[in-house]
């Protein structure tokens, strides 16, 4: 063997081994980070993203059957998970909403959601829905025919807000999973 590191190539490790792919296909890790959990850390492009350090704890999702579910853009929910389903960060799950159900991402289990109840002062008494079950196929195509006709119905509340001469602005309009309900996000002008 050469005694030159730079024509030494046998002793070094190729870069697939430094690091691994995150399931969006960037690279994750290297040599300074081998050895830290990213179970916790999920795709960061959400809004309300919560790092969830608790996540290589062992036994952490059992210890509370609640969990934090976030929908389109700002909304997130707490919901009970009486079916113990075996729910991680990502998931896309299928939740009790009035009337119907709704679709939305696990963003956070454990022991951290009662803290983050906590933390928007959500009442003891409060009523908390429960996780139907994970999304099923049937229900990610409802849920994609009402996404696609959230434009067209932003764009017609326009106009009716503005025939009507109502002082308002139309920001954003989100279906419900199932497409029974919508929700109108307005600012008054």
């Amino acid at each position: 063997m050469s005694e030159n590191p730079i024509e030494n190539t046998q002793e070094q490790q190729p870069a697939e081994n430094l690091a691994t792919l995150r399931p969006d296909n960037t690279l994750w890790g290297g040599r300074s980070l081998q050895g830290i959990c990213a179970k916790g850390c999920g795709r960061s492009n959400c809004q309300l993203n919560t790092f969830d350090y608790l996540a290589d704890v062992p036994g952490n999702a059992e210890t509370t059957d609640l969990v934090e579910v976030q929908f389109k853009n700002t909304r997130k929910g707490y919901y009970r998970n009486d079916n113990h389903l075996p729910l991680v960060k990502g998931d896309i799950v299928a939740v009790e909403a009035s009337p119907g159900h709704d679709i939305g991402t696990v963003t956070l289990t454990g022991q951290l959601v009662p803290l983050q109840m906590k933390k928007i002062y959500m009442k003891p008494g409060t009523e908390i829905k429960r996780i139907y079950r994970k999304a099923r196929p049937v229900d990610m195509e409802k849920y994609h025919e009402a996404k696609a006709r959230e434009h067209d119905t932003m764009i017609r509340s326009r106009q009716i807000a503005n025939e009507l001469k109502l002082e308002m602005k139309i920001g954003d309009v989100e279906y419900q999973g199932d497409g029974n309900k919508a929700i109108f996000t307005c600012a008054l002008r």
